[in-house]
């Protein structure tokens, strides 16, 4: 269910170019919501996912001792690493920095693609659809990471920062289609209350 569907309208006062991209974001999850073409992969991947014997870990990381859902914190080490470097990229001397920023990055991506593949294996059909491009759109950023790192530590830190600007890229499309998912599932919650 998109802000349309909700009867408000998320462009309103915008400019004409912002309103026009926002409407194909809208069509494009819409799109994406309805697309079945996945399902038969996306069932046994939610099946295999839930049949993992996880015991009590499943409900550490679903996030249940904290009350919400706990892939959204941990998200915050590669975005906040990866986000630094970026700006560290622009600071002359700071090619240590942005290298240890990129690899810590990327260590942390292990524990918030788990967290997140424990949520998503019970979600319904139109989040679990979103929620596999957003897999998708962060493969593409840890690989651009990954090659960033490499060329970094090869001391070719110009074509490092031009794998981080898709890594970043690749991790913005990422958070957009997350931040949807976790939308939609709020907007459904609250629905059937």
């Amino acid at each position: 269910m998109n802000s349309h569907t909700l009867g408000t309208s998320p462009t309103a006062g915008q400019t004409p170019a912002l309103d026009a991209a926002s409407a194909c974001w809208l069509k494009t999850l819409d799109r994406l919501e309805r697309a079945t073409v996945a399902d038969p992969a996306i069932r046994v991947l939610q099946r295999g996912i839930r049949s993992l014997p996880l015991g009590g870990m499943r409900d550490l990381l679903r996030g249940r001792p904290l009350g919400h859902p706990v892939h959204p914190v941990l998200v915050q080490v590669p975005i906040g690493c990866w986000l630094s470097a970026s700006v560290l990229d622009f600071v002359p001397g700071a090619q240590r920095a942005t290298t240890t920023l990129t690899a810590v990055g990327l260590a942390g991506v292990a524990p918030a693609a788990v967290a997140g593949w424990a949520d998503w294996a019970d979600l319904p059909p139109e989040q679990a659809r979103v929620g596999l491009a957003h897999a998708v759109s962060n493969v593409a950023a840890v690989a651009c990471y990954t090659a960033s790192l490499t060329a970094r530590l090869r001391g070719r830190s110009a074509k490092g920062r031009l794998w981080a600007l898709g890594g970043m890229a690749a991790v913005a499309v990422s958070g957009a289609l997350g931040g949807h998912v976790a939308y939609r599932q709020a907007v459904g919650a609250h629905a059937a209350t």
